[in-house]
Order: C-alpha cells, then structure tokens, then sequence
C-alpha cells in the first residue's frame, strides 16, 4: 500500500476513534446523570471507550510512529468537532450551558 494513502487512512482512523470517543462520552454525560447509579455508568464508559481507543491506535499504528502521530492528531480533531457542535446545544430544561456556567 502507498505510503501517503496508509498515513491518510490512519488520520481517517483517528478521527472515527475520536468521534467515538467523544459521542460515547457525551451520551454517557446526557444518560449517565438520570440513571439510578450514574456512577457505574460513568466508569463503564470510561473503561469502554479508553479500551476502544487503545486498541485502535495500536492496530492503526502497526508499530509505525508516523500513522500513531496522525491517528492522534485526528483523535484531537474529532474532539475540536464534537466540542464545537455541541457548544450551543439547549438543555432539556431550556438552558444553555453558557447561562449554567455564569458571567
């Protein structure tokens, strides 16, 4: 396979790692807060989703560095997307994390 299309598919890979990432942790934060023991929720989850993403970046990486660094960099993409499209999303109670947060 071509070197330039490999490094392409690991920066693919890094941003789906992080959009799962980051999707589970905000599912987890919207479901885990009405459940009856959010705690279990919550360390499920993060024991889910850091495993998930381990496992890819070691598979994606093949033991070469280059497609580890471009596999994270789209890691850290996908977290500046997901950040991003969900800042201005309105509660259920009709507040928005900015009024939540104070001036």
């Amino acid at each position: 396979m071509n070197e330039t299309v490999s490094l392409l598919l690991a920066l693919a890979a890094g941003v789906m790692l992080g959009a799962f990432f980051f999707g589970g942790l905000l599912w987890t934060v919207r479901h885990g807060l009405s459940a009856r023991q959010p705690a279990l929720w919550f360390l499920i989850s993060l024991l889910v989703r850091t495993l998930t993403v381990l496992a890819g970046f070691y598979y994606v990486s093949a033991g070469h560095w280059q497609r580890m660094l471009l596999c994270l960099a789209g890691f850290f993409v996908a977290r500046l997307l997901v950040t991003r499209l969900t800042r201005d999303v309105t509660r259920r109670d009709g507040t928005t994390a900015e009024s939540v947060r104070g001036p």
